[in-house]
């Protein structure tokens, strides 16, 4: 008997051919004996047989299931038709015993297809079960109520605690006391039917350590379609945190080195001024007070370009206050120098009295970056054109804010680059830069909230690059991943 008759499957003990076909004839000879026993199966002696062959396919295989035909065949006509103890039969009878022969075999072929199809069904649950099992990441469901239901072995390494223990408990115990309210935001979200796709948030450890993770929501829904809890997949991203932090830690620093060489300079006109003016003061005892005040404006003025280079390795712990005009005047002026000796225009234009609340020290890393990279794709006698306005976000969520646009008329993005400029260490510098400042703007505008959006051009005579970034009054982090 080929091996996809057998009714077994891979994982049991095959029964050898002769039982199966033994069977089918115990099978045929119960359904006689049911007919014998029961008057009413007379009046309709297909029926018990074509059960007989059911039963045979479903359990036995699609050859025991003919045997059984066969020999059901030979009994309806030895047994139920007339003349009974024999096989001479009427032309009407006839008929109907090739029509019991013909359903017989169709329904035996149903019978092994729908066999076939729950063998199938099932050896695709077990391969699931191991699949889920074995997976690295942290996979659970939970039912409607979100309490957990399904814990497998990936998510006791993650959050340390045992299936036994976590079982039957609610979901919220996985989320850090300030993220409890992202517990209910997720499970309305489900219950809709709709799905969460990697959102990066926190959960909280059986010892009560932070873990970041990566996860993504489904509803589960029954087989009349309805939802009956959902399945969540974690990925610890953890240490691809850490990396990222460590990147942007060191990205600031190089940052703040571009930087050394103008602020070397500009602190060194206020300097050599102020020696100036001291040498004046001694030698013209007369008014010393006149030229006292004026080294001291300069020194306020080594100590605001200090503190402005400060804001840039500086991390505040908290959003603050801030004007953004101020914050984007504060950079520019410390690449006047550079601005200067490409000759390259600056045209602004400025809503003065626009703030927002955000950190500072990464909103002047931001307008560096976009500003930098505007003064190295011109050439010289460019033009930088900067505006703050108000505004609202681009989609459908109308949030208010401030937009910064910064444009220049240098070379432009190659269209073939434009979809990959957000990419961490891709870079079109070659090795003057490091792939890593759009990628890290790109961050900080999240952080904010906020959205960034670029636009190219690199036609002879009319290229250039727009960066347009949206910042909300609030900072927060956008919605998704």
């Amino acid at each position: 008997m080929p091996q996809g008759d057998n009714p077994q499957s891979k994982s049991a003990v095959p029964l050898h051919w002769t039982l199966r076909y033994s069977g089918a004839l115990v099978t045929t000879g119960l359904a006689l004996w049911i007919w014998f026993l029961w008057p009413v199966m007379h009046q309709d002696p297909f029926a018990i047989f074509i059960a007989a062959v059911i039963v045979s396919a479903r359990f036995l295989g699609f050859g025991p299931a003919l045997l059984c035909t066969a020999a059901s065949s030979l009994a309806l006509d030895y047994f139920t038709f007339d003349p009974k103890f024999s096989f001479a039969m009427s032309a009407n009878d006839y008929g109907r015993l090739v029509v019991f022969i013909v359903v017989s075999v169709l329904t035996a072929g149903l019978a092994r297809q729908r066999w076939r199809a729950e063998t199938r069904a099932q050896h695709m649950q077990r391969q699931m079960a191991s699949m889920v099992e074995s997976s690295e990441d942290a996979i659970f469901t939970t039912d409607s109520a979100a309490v957990i239901t399904s814990w497998n072995r990936g998510a006791e390494r993650l959050y340390l605690y045992p299936a036994a223990e976590i079982i039957g408990k609610h979901v919220s115990i996985l989320a850090p006391p300030d993220r409890r309210d992202e517990i209910g935001t997720f499970l309305k979200v489900l219950l809709r039917g709709e799905a969460i796709q990697h959102h990066a948030t926190e959960r909280l450890r059986k010892d009560g350590v932070r873990v970041n993770v990566d996860i993504s929501l489904s509803p589960v829904r029954n087989e009349r379609g309805e939802i009956t809890g959902t399945s969540s997949i974690a990925h610890d991203i953890t240490a691809q945190r850490r990396a990222e932090e460590a990147l942007r830690q060191n990205e600031k620093l190089a940052t703040a080195g571009r930087l050394a060489a103008a602020v070397a300079h500009e602190i060194n006109n206020p300097l050599e001024a102020v020696t100036n003016l001291m040498y004046l003061a001694r030698h013209n005892p007369g008014d010393p007070d006149k030229y006292l005040s004026m080294a001291e404006r300069e020194v306020h003025r080594v100590g605001e370009i200090a503190q402005q280079m400060l804001g840039f390795v500086r991390e505040s712990a908290s959003p603050v206050r801030l004007n953004v005009s101020t914050t984007l005047d504060d950079v520019l002026q410390l690449y006047r120098r550079k601005l200067d000796d490409k000759h390259i225009r600056v045209d602004k234009k400025y809503d003065g009295q626009l703030e927002i609340r955000g950190f500072a020290g990464e909103l002047r890393q931001l307008f560096s970056n976009l500003i930098l990279n505007a003064v190295d794709a011109m050439s010289d006698e460019g033009r930088l054109a900067l505006h703050v306005a108000r505004a609202h976000e681009w989609d459908n969520s109308h949030r208010p804010g401030v937009r910064v646009t910064v444009a220049d008329n240098g070379s432009g993005i190659a269209p073939s680059d434009m979809a990959r400029v957000f990419e961490p260490f891709y870079t079109t510098k070659g090795e003057a830069g490091t792939g890593l400042g759009l990628w890290l703007s790109h961050g900080i505008v999240q952080k904010h909230g906020g959205k960034i959006r670029v636009r190219s051009r690199t036609t002879r005579g009319s290229s250039g690059t727009v960066f347009s970034v949206f910042l909300p009054e609030t900072a927060g982090r956008a919605e998704g991943p």
